[in-house]
């Protein structure tokens, strides 16, 4: 394929898989239980810090994350007790445990009383064409408060060479605007041309298959070159080909 019959392929994949229906399958679904753009925002990080592994096992358990959680999410940040927090020990998705889950509400709430919330780090530390530096500055804020350190793995850094998929799927659903009702758009000041696909191993062989990625490993250096070919397809809004490259991927099995 040609750049223009490859762009023409992507695009009608995106159309085919940026629709409604792709919510009752994927762990977006958690963040549009929700109304309250803090509810919103605290859920998608939950739900998206556990992606990883079966995506059925995903939303079970991140739908349990919620019910712990009182269904209230903000609201249990702000305002829990050591009885509240003492519920979430029993909660266990493959490496991501109760202690973490623990520590990770700890944090939000250190952010929320003291940093302005989750957009206003990223909105702060954005540049034109990347979030990675964000991220990296995210996870260092997220941290500032004592932790334990076994925590630290659950979020990822750019800086460190980490792809940072599940935070970068974070911030396709938070930033933006696809009109189709299945990202949220609930963040204003950060523009989707900034955003970055979230390269994992599905999205990384099929990048690779048609000739968007050579690099092997699913690293920060990979997602720089994906991100580069996916900006000259479409500058305003190249993670939307991330429905294209995740759904050839699992459904299509390409």
């Amino acid at each position: 394929m040609n750049a223009k019959e490859l762009k023409e392929f992507l695009d009608e994949k995106v159309d085919l898989y940026n629709h409604p229906n792709f919510i009752e399958s994927d762990p977006i679904q958690i963040p549009h239980l929700y109304t309250l753009k803090e509810d919103i925002e605290i859920a998608g990080f939950l739900a998206a810090t556990i992606a990883w592994g079966n995506r059925k096992m995903i939303i079970n358990n991140a739908k349990r994350m919620m019910d712990l959680m009182g269904n209230s999410p903000y609201d249990f940040v702000m305002s829990h007790n050591g009885n509240d927090l003492q519920r979430l020990e029993t909660f266990v998705h493959r490496t991501f445990n109760g202690q973490d889950f623990i520590g990770f509400i700890k944090s939000l709430q250190n952010i929320y009383l003291n940093q302005g919330g989750l957009e206003s780090i990223f909105t702060l530390h954005q540049e034109n064409d990347s979030m990675q530096n964000a991220i990296s500055k995210f996870k260092t804020i997220f941290f500032e408060i004592e932790h334990l350190n076994r925590t630290e793995k659950h979020i990822s850094d750019p800086n460190k060479n980490s792809s940072s998929k599940r935070l970068n799927m974070w911030l396709r659903w938070n930033c933006r605007q696809d009109n189709k009702g299945v990202d949220l758009g609930i963040w204003k000041n950060i523009s989707p041309s900034q955003l970055s696909c979230p390269l994992d191993v599905h999205s990384g062989n099929v990048a690779r298959k048609l000739g968007l990625l050579t690099r092997k490993q699913n690293d920060a250096k990979a997602l720089a070159e994906l991100d580069q070919n996916l900006r000259a397809l479409d500058p305003k809004d190249p993670v939307k080909y991330d429905f294209a490259l995740f759904g050839l991927g699992v459904f299509e099995g390409f």
